[in-house]
């Protein structure tokens, strides 16, 4: 097992080592700080999880404090991107500030430094699978609508940009762009919203038609318990033939022994999937404050290569935010999802320009 540098008082230490050890205990104390501050605004299990990793992270903050001695000095600040993140979770404790201290604890140096433990490397490698699955839970409740809103935002940057591209490289003049846009505006979000209602309708559909029966539970006490029928029900859904007779045959013996434990509802737990009028609604919303964004400088008066020049600009920073919240929610590199977002949407505005020049030559 990995020892720890000795205590103070034992060995000589380098400036260097005192310094970094003094950074990753202000760092430790920081993030023991974020789990305060998001258990505060949690309650049940959550909160017993995360008040857990507070205390982790304070075990080893001592281990710093220890190696230190005498060197531990004045308290420093933990690193900024911490300190706004025990700031965030203390105001909102979101499921971004969990995605955020998921990436972090990815991060740690732990397992490629000497002074500390391998226990401590093992903690903080468990501490981010541990962070994951807190902030799952977040992503499962607004997956479905956050999902709608990403798309379209997306949808209404890439294609009302694209569009008044192609027709401005066409020749058209800026009121017949500026119109054009308005109608590609509303024509996108109107299909936004009813194409992500109807998807999100039936998906859940389809997922309650799988589900079992409301009403099947009453059944159970009054089954034939030499038949087992219900062992039949428990291989449909994929268990072994011995491990269902052998299942079926405890649910039975609970049933008659215990027949207020009937089961006599399925709760809806399609969470992921989201609800459809919720979903149309943030599609319409966001493919509508999307593709806004390309038309400003046309409802500004602007035209030419500088209303094109300054829509793409803006659709740019859009898209990078955009690419950066989804790569914070997913757990991933934020400027590596807005890089991506950016060099998809200015392609297909790429495309359409050339396509838009190529018409515009063949009319005249």
């Amino acid at each position: 097992m990995r020892e720890p540098s000795l205590p103070s008082g034992t060995e000589a230490r380098r400036p260097g080592d005192v310094r970094r050890w003094r950074r990753y205990l202000a760092d430790e104390r920081a993030e023991a700080a974020v789990y305060r501050n998001l258990a505060s605004r949690r309650s049940g299990e959550d909160r017993h999880i995360l008040d857990a990793l507070a205390e982790a992270e304070g075990r080893h903050a001592q281990h710093w404090v220890d190696l230190l001695g005498a060197d531990v000095g004045r308290p420093l600040r933990g690193s900024l991107r911490t300190r706004v993140l025990a700031t965030l979770a203390k105001r909102f404790g979101s499921v971004f500030v969990l995605a955020l201290m998921q990436r972090a604890e990815d991060r740690s140096p732990y397992a490629d430094d000497a002074d500390a433990t391998a226990q401590m490397a093992a903690d903080e490698r468990i501490h981010g699978e541990v962070v994951r699955g807190l902030a799952n839970r977040g992503r499962m409740r607004l997956s479905g609508t956050f999902r709608a809103a990403v798309f379209g935002a997306n949808d209404g940057l890439v294609s009302n940009l694209a569009l008044i591209i192609g027709i401005s490289a066409s020749g058209a003049d800026r009121h017949f762009v500026l119109l054009s846009g308005i109608a590609g505006l509303l024509a996108g979000a109107l299909s936004m919203g009813a194409g992500e209602y109807v998807s999100v309708r039936s998906q859940r559909e389809l997922l309650e038609a799988s589900a079992p029966h409301p009403e099947a539970g009453s059944a159970v006490a009054d089954l034939d318990v030499d038949a087992n029928e219900l062992a039949l029900v428990y291989r449909a859904r994929g268990m072994p033939e011995d491990e269902a007779a052998a299942h079926a045959a405890d649910v039975l013996a609970g049933f008659g022994s215990a027949p207020e434990t009937r089961p006599t509802r399925i709760p809806d737990d399609h969470e992921a999937v989201g609800n459809g009028m919720s979903a149309a609604i943030s599609s319409f919303c966001f493919f509508a404050s999307g593709a806004v964004i390309p038309i400003l400088p046309y409802l500004f008066g602007l035209d030419g290569w500088a209303a094109i020049g300054v829509a793409a600009a803006l659709v740019g920073v859009a898209l990078l935010g955009t690419g950066a919240v989804v790569g914070v929610l997913s757990g991933a590199s934020p400027l590596r999802r807005a890089l991506r977002q950016l060099t998809i949407g200015f392609g297909a505005a790429v495309v359409t320009y050339l396509l838009g020049l190529l018409f515009g030559t063949g009319a005249a």
